[in-house]
């Protein structure tokens, strides 16, 4: 069975590439990849328009192996999301996976689930991971068990990529 792979998106705006560019790594591997968001609807900062598979409240993290969440000025209404959170602390589990790119990894910071964990994001929430107890690296990808996060959309590939090698 293929591993099922939630994408959470902000309901506007996400950061196109942060989305967009994981999604095809991920697709390309042959994994079932939902998405979701508090809308129907999530727009891009770029203009795209995503319908989301389920909404926020509905979803049942056991029902995923990785939990991703997308960037974008957007994200930053998960921060202090208690759903979010939950979802965060599910994935960062042994046996699952989380992910995060640039401002959304800011969610599993204020979901308590960084603190002792290397992590990088875009600068303007590198306080925050601090202040959540993460080593903030300022990389463009970094893994830290089966935690990988991004600084934005110029790694958004590379972040991708390092999903994979985490899923399998």
């Amino acid at each position: 069975m293929s591993k099922q792979i939630l994408m959470v998106l902000a309901e506007d705006p996400f950061r196109d590439p942060e989305y967009f560019e994981p999604r095809k790594v991920l697709d390309a591997a042959g994994y079932q990849v939902m998405t979701t968001s508090t809308a129907k609807t999530a727009k891009g900062a770029e203009g795209a328009v995503v319908n989301v598979d389920l909404l926020l409240k509905d979803v049942k993290p056991q029902d995923y192996d990785a939990i991703v969440f997308i960037g974008g000025s957007g994200s930053y209404q998960y921060h202090d999301n208690k759903k979010a959170h939950e979802l965060a602390r599910y994935a960062a589990a042994p046996g699952k996976v989380l992910g995060a790119i640039c401002a959304a990894v800011g969610t599993p910071a204020n979901a308590g689930v960084l603190k002792g964990k290397k992590a990088t994001s875009f600068s303007g929430v590198a306080d925050m991971l601090k202040a959540g107890g993460a080593a903030y690296t300022g990389a463009g990808v970094t893994v830290d068990g089966n935690i990988v996060t991004a600084d934005g959309p110029m790694s958004a590939k590379s972040f991708g990529e390092a999903l994979i090698k985490a899923i399998k």
